[in-house]
């Protein structure tokens, strides 16, 4: 599934199961490490949905985060909403999130 191809109803549908999610993960002065993404690794191989935390110390923007985020890990961006950002990386074998049509 490319980015492109997560459009509309899925974005919303992921964004509503995002709302009770804690941040799992949490990018702080280091930056993006090769620590942070395998702790990113091990929170996606829990669940597909994960959100990261963008503390004040990072020295990278919210944003510039995100996408960086997302392309390391292989994940689509879905959210940046204040601090916190929300990645999904689909299980490839045995997804537990049914995207709507």
């Amino acid at each position: 599934m490319t980015q492109s191809e997560l459009r509309g109803k899925s974005r919303r549908y992921l964004r509503g199961l995002g709302n009770q999610l804690r941040p799992t993960v949490y990018l702080g002065k280091e930056g993006i490490s090769p620590a942070l993404l395998q702790s990113l690794d091990e929170a996606h191989a829990h669940n597909e949905l994960v959100k990261v935390r963008v503390e004040r110390s990072c020295p990278l923007d919210r944003k510039e985060a995100g996408d960086r985020l997302a392309a390391a890990a292989e994940s689509h961006l879905i959210q940046i909403l204040g601090n916190t950002v929300l990645l999904y990386r689909p299980d490839p074998d045995k997804p537990q999130i049914v995207l709507p049509d």
